[in-house]
C-alpha cells in the first residue's frame, strides 16, 4: 500500500502538474509545460511559494514566465498552446481581484478558438475568517459568489477547490478537459487563497506520472460510405479547410485527397496554411475576406466539404456565400457539435484519420478537367491582384497597409510565423498573404482581440524558438497592449513587432464609413471646435514608447527603407520594433463577399440612410441551410 506526503494544496497542485504529459502518435508532451504570473495577496504565499518550493531555472518543476498583465499572460498562452497543436499548454496564476477578472477576455478567446489553457485565479476565503475580505465581491443575493464566477461561463471547465481534499477530482477534470480535442478551452481552477496554503496528507499515486492519450477517432463506417456519395455525385465540390486541419496535423492527407481528386481547396482565417499558396488545389481564403477565385467556387458549389471549421460569419459570408439552390455539406469534424451545422452530412472524427479515409475511399474518383481548368485560372487572376496590391510605384514612396505586406512577404522564410488578430491586416492577410507552411500563418479571428498579438508572439517563440515570429499591429492595437515587450526583452527571446502608425482605428473606420456612422471616433486625432475629432494627428511616439521598453528600434519612412529594416530586423538578436507610418490610401482589393453588420432602420443623415439601403441589399441574400 502506498504512502502520503504531506504538501499545501498549492505544492501538491504544482507537483501533479509537472507529471501530466499527452501523447499522439507515439510522441509524448508535457501537458502543462510552465506557468506564467503575477503575484497579490490571493496567491503570493500560496502558489508563489509553491513555485519557489519545486524549484527555479532550468530544474524548475514548473518553468515560471513574470508577466506584465493578466489578459496579455493568457493570450502568451494561447499562442504556446496554437504552436504546440493543442498538445501543450501553460497555466496562469493571478490574484484574487482585479488580478482574477482581467483573465476574463483572455479565457473567452481561447474557449472560443477551442485552445487549451490552465487559468489558476487566488479566489476569496473559503473559512470566511473576514468577510468581506479585501477585493471580496459582496453579492447581497449569494454568499457563494466571487468575481470568479465570471470566468464560468467563458472556461470550458470551472471548479472552485473549497476544500484540500477536493483537489484531487478538480485536478483530474481540469486535465482532461484541456486534453481533449473537443472539449478544450480555457479551464478554470479557482483557488481560495486560505485553501492554497493549507496542509494534507496526499496520496503518493496523486503525483504519478499521467498520460492523456489524444485519439485519432476514424469515422463511422456509414457515416463514411454517405459521405462519399455524396462527393462521387457532386459536379463543383469544395473544401473548406478550418484550424482543425492544423490542430490534428492534417495537412499533408489533405493535400493527398486534394491532389488525388482535384477538389479546390478553401481556407478560413484559422485553416489557412492547410495548402502552400502555390500548391495547384489552392484557391485562397473564403467568406468575407477572401478571395474572388475562393468565394466564386463557393457560389457555384453543389457540395461543401468543410474540414475542422466552425462555419462563422466571415466564412459564410453571414449565411449569404453557397448560394446554389441545391448546395449541401459535408462535416468533417472531431466535434459533433459543429458536425451538425448547415444541415450538413455529419462526419465524426478526426481530421488526419477522415481525410485519409475519405482518400481511400474516392479511389480514382477526380472532377471533371473543365472545373479544374477554371478554379486554377481564377487562383491565377486573383494572384495579379495580389501583386498589384503588394507593390509600390516607386519605392521612395511611404507605404500603404497592403505594401507593407507586400515588403514583409518578400523578407520572410518559409517557416517564419506572422502573428495577427484585429484590425484591417487580418483581412488583407486572408486575401493576400501567401502562406508557406503549415504554422506560419496565424491569426486570432474567433475572438478578434486587440492585444493578442504582442504576448502571442512571445508564446509562439517559447514554443518554437527555432523560428522567427513577426507581430504585426496597428497604433490602436499596441496602445492596448504593449506590456509583454518587456517580458520579451526580460526573457531575451527574438521577435519582431512591426508597428504601423496610421492614426486611429483603420478597420473600424472603414466599417464606420460604409455603415453610416461617418467615421465618427475611430481617428486618433485633437478635438476640434465643433466638437469632432478631426484636428491634427496626435503627437505620440510609439517608436520612442517601444524604445523606451527595451526594444531595438528601426524606423522606416518608405517602402525601401521599411525593406531594409524588416531584413535587418530578420537577423536581429533580442525584440526588435519595425516602425513605419503608413500613406493611409487604400490599396487593398475589395471585399469579395458580404458580412451582415446592420445599419439603422431610421436616420435623417443621408449617410446612414444611403448605407441602409445597401444594408438590404445585402440581407436580402441570406438563406438558412435546412
Amino acid at each position: 500500500m502506498s504512502g502520503t506526503v504531506r504538501l499545501t494544496v498549492a505544492q501538491a497542485l504544482v507537483r501533479f502538474l509537472a507529471r501530466q504529459y499527452t501523447e499522439r502518435d507515439g510522441r509524448r508532451h508535457r501537458l502543462v509545460a510552465a506557468c506564467w504570473g503575477i503575484f497579490g495577496h490571493g496567491n503570493v504565499a500560496g502558489v508563489g511559494q509553491a513555485l519557489v518550493e519545486s524549484g527555479q531555472g532550468p530544474g524548475a518543476e514548473l518553468p515560471f514566465f513574470q508577466g506584465r498583465n493578466e489578459q496579455a499572460m493568457v493570450h502568451a498562452a494561447v499562442g504556446y498552446a496554437r504552436q504546440r497543436d493543442r498538445l501543450s499548454a501553460h497555466a496562469v496564476t493571478t490574484s484574487i481581484g482585479p488580478g482574477a477578472t482581467n483573465l476574463v477576455t483572455g479565457a473567452a478567446l481561447a474557449t472560443i478558438n477551442r485552445l487549451p489553457v490552465l487559468l489558476l485565479p487566488g479566489d476569496t476565503f473559503a473559512t470566511r475568517p473576514a468577510d468581506p475580505v479585501l477585493q471580496q465581491l459582496e453579492h447581497p443575493g449569494a454568499g457563494d459568489v466571487s468575481v470568479n464566477d465570471a470566468l464560468r461561463p467563458v472556461s470550458r471547465w470551472f471548479d472552485r477547490v473549497h476544500r484540500p481534499e477536493a483537489l484531487v477530482p478538480a485536478a483530474l477534470q481540469a486535465m482532461r478537459v484541456l486534453a481533449d480535442p473537443v472539449e478544450t478551452g480555457a479551464v478554470t481552477l479557482a483557488l481560495p487563497q486560505d485553501v492554497q496554503a493549507e496542509a494534507f496528507d496526499w496520496p503518493e499515486e496523486f503525483f504519478a506520472e499521467r498520460v492523456w492519450r489524444v485519439p485519432r477517432p476514424a469515422p463511422d463506417a456509414d457515416a463514411l460510405a454517405e459521405a462519399v456519395t455524396a462527393i462521387r455525385a457532386a459536379r463543383r465540390p469544395l473544401i473548406v479547410a478550418g484550424g482543425g486541419v492544423h490542430h490534428s496535423e492534417a495537412e499533408e492527407a489533405l493535400r493527398s485527397l486534394a491532389e488525388a481528386t482535384g477538389i479546390p481547396v478553401a481556407s478560413t482565417q484559422a485553416g489557412k496554411g492547410s495548402l502552400r499558396h502555390d500548391h495547384p488545389c489552392d484557391v485562397g481564403g473564403i467568406g468575407h475576406t477572401g478571395t474572388a477565385a475562393a468565394n466564386e467556387l463557393a457560389r457555384a458549389a453543389d457540395l461543401v466539404i468543410g474540414v475542422g471549421t466552425r462555419y462563422s460569419d466571415f466564412t459564410t459570408a453571414s449565411a449569404t456565400l453557397f448560394a446554389d439552390p441545391g448546395v449541401r455539406f459535408v462535416n468533417l469534424t472531431i466535434a459533433p457539435y459543429d458536425a451538425h451545422k448547415l444541415a450538413g452530412l455529419p462526419l465524426v472524427a478526426d481530421a488526419r484519420a477522415g481525410l485519409t479515409a475519405l482518400t481511400s475511399a474516392l479511389a480514382r474518383h477526380r472532377v471533371e478537367d473543365g472545373y479544374a481548368a477554371g478554379y486554377r485560372a481564377a487562383k491565377a487572376r486573383w494572384e495579379t491582384v495580389v501583386g498589384a496590391a503588394f507593390a509600390p510605384e516607386k519605392e521612395s514612396d511611404r507605404p500603404t497597409q497592403t505594401q507593407v505586406l507586400g515588403a514583409l512577404d518578400a523578407v520572410v522564410g518559409d517557416d517564419d510565423v506572422v502573428i495577427n488578430a484585429a484590425g484591417s491586416m487580418p483581412g488583407d492577410l486572408h486575401k493576400l498573404w501567401r502562406a508557406r507552411s503549415r504554422r506560419q500563418y496565424h491569426v486570432e479571428y474567433g475572438y478578434s482581440c486587440m492585444g493578442y498579438e504582442i504576448p502571442a508572439a512571445l508564446g509562439v517563440k517559447l514554443a518554437a524558438p527555432e523560428r522567427v515570429v513577426w507581430a504585426l499591429v496597428g497604433d490602436g492595437t499596441y496602445l492596448m497592449g504593449p506590456t509583454e515587450l518587456v517580458t520579451a526583452v526580460q526573457e531575451g527571446r527574438h521577435l519582431v513587432l512591426v508597428l504601423v502608425q496610421n492614426h486611429g482605428y483603420a478597420s473600424i473606420g472603414g466599417l464606420s464609413e460604409l455603415t453610416g456612422a461617418e467615421r465618427f471616433g475611430t481617428a486618433y486625432r485633437f478635438r476640434t471646435p465643433d466638437g469632432t475629432f478631426t484636428g491634427e494627428p496626435l503627437p505620440v511616439d510609439l517608436a520612442a514608447n517601444a524604445a523606451s521598453l527595451g526594444l531595438t528600434v528601426l524606423r522606416a519612412t518608405t517602402y525601401a527603407e521599411l525593406r531594409a529594416a524588416l531584413a535587418e530586423a530578420r537577423e536581429a538578436r533580442g525584440p526588435v520594433c519595425v516602425h513605419v507610418e503608413t500613406d493611409p490610401a487604400d490599396t487593398a482589393p475589395p471585399a469579395q463577399a458580404w458580412w451582415d453588420v446592420p445599419v439603422a432602420a431610421v436616420a435623417d443623415r443621408p449617410a446612414a440612410r444611403r448605407a441602409r439601403e445597401t444594408y438590404e441589399r445585402g440581407a436580402a441574400a441570406r438563406r438558412r441551410h435546412l
